[in-house]
C-alpha cells in the first residue's frame, strides 16, 4: 500500500463523512416539522417514543445528535426519564437505517446523484428544493467516498500484516476495544460501519467474525457524545445519558456468549448474502433484539440510574429558562419550536405581570408590588438568555420560515422586555402615591381603569396572534382600531388632567404621578401593538 492509496483513503473518508453530513443536514432542513409532530408522541407512552426516535434519527441520520438532543429536553424539563429511555433505544435502531442504504451498490452512478443535487442547490431559487438538492448530493458523495475507500483499501488484503491483525479482532477483547476506540475517534458509528463496508468491499474483510465484534464496541463507543453533552446537566439529564450507556453494555453483554457459543455469524450469512449486507444485518440485529428485551424493562432500568446517580435536582427557580437548552441547537428546528415555547412563556410573564401592576394602580394592592418588581426581574433574565440563545440559532441552517420566525421573535421579545418595564414603572409610581397618602380623584381612576381595560383587551390579542401565528384582516383591523383607541384616551385624559388641575380638583403631586401612569400605560399599548404586528406574514 503506498502513499497514492494512503491519500486515496483519507480523501474517500472525507467523501464519505462530509456527504453524511450533508445528507443529515439537508435531512433534517426537509424534515424539521416533522420531528416535532412526531416527538409531540412522547407524551403517551415508552413504545411510541421508541418509535419516535426510530423515525427521528432515521431523518437525521445520526443517533448521537437524537440522544444528545433527548438529554436536552430531559435537562429542559420537556419529557421525563421514562420516555427518554424510549426515545434513545428507539435511536439506535434508526441509526442501523444509515448502514443498511451504504450496502446498496450505487458507486456507478453516485455521480448522477451529486450533479443533479449540486444543480438544484445552486440554481434553483425554491428553498425546500434547493434542500432536497443537498440531500441528493449528500447521498452521492457517501457513494463515491465509500467507492474511493475500497478502492484504496484494495491493496490491503494482499499485506500478510494487516490480515492478521483483521484476525486478532476476532478475539472479544480486543475486537469491542478497537470498536470503542475507533467510534470515538470518528465520533460516528455510521462512519465506522462504512469503513467495515468499504473493507470488506474491497476483499479485505472476508468473514463477519473477524468484524462482529467490532460492531458490538461501536455501539458503546457511540454513548460518549451523549456522555459528554450530559456534564454540567440536571441529574435526569445524567441519568438519560447513562441509560444510553447500560443499553449498550446490557446489549453487549447478552451477545457476547451468543457469538461465542453459538453459530450466530452463519445464521446471519445464511440470508444475508454478500460480507456487506452481513455487517448492516448484525448491527441491525443487535439493537432491535436490545430493544425488545429492554423495553419492557425501562422502569427497572430507570431505577437503576438512581442507584448510578442518586439524589434529586434542587427545585428550579422561578429566574431560569424553561424550554430552552443548549444541545438543541444541534438540531435547529427543534430548537426554533421550543423558542417559540419560550418565547409564549415570555408572553404570558408579561401580561400578568402589567396586570399585577394594574391592580396596584387600581386596588392599591400593596401585595402585588414584590410580586411584579420579582417578575420583571425574570422578564429581564429571560429577554437577555433568549435573545442570546435566538442569535446563537439564527447563525445555524435555518428554513426561511424559521429565519424569518426568529428574526421576528428578537423584536417580541424585546417588545416583551419593555412592557416589564413599565410595569415597573407603575408600581413606583403607585408607591410614591402610597408614600405621599395620596389618591386619584374617582374621575381619574375612571379614566385610568377604561384605559387598562383596552390595554388588557390589547394584549390579549396580541398573545393570541403570537401563539397561532395567524394575523387575518379582522384581527387586523381590531387590533389597530384598539390602540388608535387608547392614543386619542390618553390625549383625552391629558387634557381632562390639565382641567382638573386648574380648578384645582388635584395637586401638582397627583398631577405629575397621573402624568407618569398615562405614558406608561400608551407605551404598554404600543408595545402589545408592535407583538402583533411583527408577527404579520411569517
Amino acid at each position: 500500500m503506498d502513499i497514492t492509496n494512503i491519500f486515496g483513503l483519507l480523501g474517500g473518508m472525507g467523501l464519505f463523512l462530509f456527504g453524511m453530513k450533508l445528507l443529515s443536514d439537508g435531512l433534517e432542513l426537509v424534515a424539521g416539522s416533522k420531528m416535532k409532530r412526531v416527538l409531540g408522541v412522547l407524551t403517551k407512552n415508552r413504545v411510541l417514543a421508541a418509535l419516535a426516535g426510530i423515525v427521528v434519527t432515521a431523518l437525521i441520520q445520526s443517533s448521537a445528535t437524537t440522544c444528545v438532543m433527548t438529554v436536552g429536553f430531559v435537562n429542559a424539563g420537556l419529557i421525563n426519564l421514562s420516555q427518554a429511555i424510549g426515545i434513545i433505544m428507539g435511536a439506535n435502531i434508526g441509526t442501523t437505517i444509515t448502514g443498511q442504504l451504504i450496502t446498496f451498490k450505487m458507486s456507478a452512478i453516485a455521480p448522477i446523484f451529486i450533479g443533479i443535487g449540486v444543480f438544484l442547490t445552486l440554481f434553483v431559487k425554491k428553498t425546500i428544493i434547493k434542500q432536497w438538492g443537498q440531500i441528493i448530493t449528500g447521498l452521492g458523495m457517501l457513494f463515491v467516498g465509500l467507492s474511493t475507500m475500497s478502492t484504496a483499501m484494495s491493496p490491503l488484503g494482499d499485506i500478510p500484516e494487516f490480515k492478521n491483525l483483521l484476525m486478532s479482532f476476532s478475539n472479544p477483547l480486543l475486537g469491542i476495544v478497537f470498536g470503542i476506540v475507533f467510534t470515538v475517534v470518528l465520533q460516528s458509528s455510521a462512519a465506522v460501519t462504512g469503513i467495515l463496508i468499504a473493507l470488506a468491499s474491497a476483499g479485505s474483510l472476508t468473514t463477519l467474525d473477524n468484524a462482529i465484534y467490532i460492531l458490538l464496541g461501536m455501539n458503546i463507543g457511540t454513548c460518549l457524545t451523549t456522555i459528554v453533552a450530559s456534564i454540567g446537566a440536571s441529574k435526569a439529564a445524567r441519568r438519560t445519558a447513562v441509560v444510553h450507556l447500560l443499553f449498550n453494555l446490557i446489549g453487549t453483554a447478552i451477545f457476547i456468549p451468543i457469538v461465542m457459543f453459538l453459530p450466530y455469524t452463519d445464521w446471519i450469512a445464511s440470508f444475508s448474502g454478500s460480507i456487506e449486507r452481513q455487517i448492516a444485518n448484525a448491527h441491525t440485529i443487535f439493537n432491535v433484539a436490545t430493544t425488545l428485551v429492554l423495553l419492557p424493562l425501562g422502569t427497572p432500568l430507570a431505577k437503576l440510574t438512581y442507584l448510578i446517580i442518586p439524589g434529586e435536582d434542587k427545585k428550579s427557580e422561578d429566574m431560569k429558562m424553561k424550554y430552552i437548552d443548549e444541545r438543541l441547537l444541534r438540531t435547529p428546528p427543534i430548537a426554533v419550536g421550543y423558542v417559540k415555547k419560550e418565547v409564549e412563556r415570555l408572553g404570558v410573564l408579561a401580561r400578568n405581570t402589567i396586570h399585577d401592576a394594574f391592580d396596584v394602580m387600581l386596588k392599591n394592592t400593596k401585595d402585588s408590588i414584590d410580586v411584579v418588581l420579582n417578575n420583571e426581574n425574570t422578564i429581564d433574565y429571560i429577554e437577555n438568555e433568549l435573545t442570546k440563545y435566538m442569535i446563537r440559532l439564527s447563525a445555524c441552517e435555518l428554513s426561511a420560515r424559521d429565519s424569518r420566525l426568529i428574526s421576528k421573535y428578537l423584536h417580541v421579545v424585546n417588545d416583551l422586555e419593555r412592557v416589564g418595564d413599565h410595569a415597573e414603572n407603575v408600581v413606583e409610581a403607585m408607591q410614591k402615591m402610597q408614600a405621599g397618602n395620596l389618591t386619584f380623584s374617582p374621575s381619574a381612576n375612571e379614566e385610568l381603569s377604561r384605559l387598562v381595560e383596552k390595554i388588557e383587551f390589547l394584549f390579549d390579542e396580541s398573545l393570541i396572534v403570537l401563539r397561532s401565528q395567524t394575523f387575518d384582516k379582522e384581527l387586523d383591523f381590531r387590533i389597530r382600531i384598539t390602540e388608535q383607541n387608547i392614543d386619542d384616551l390618553t390625549r383625552e385624559f391629558r387634557d381632562n388632567h390639565v382641567e382638573r388641575l386648574a380648578k384645582g380638583k388635584c395637586s401638582p403631586e397627583q398631577g405629575v404621578v397621573f402624568v407618569d401612569l398615562l405614558i406608561n400605560l400608551e407605551r404598554v399599548a404600543d408595545h402589545a401593538c408592535n407583538i402583533a404586528l411583527n408577527m404579520e406574514e411569517i
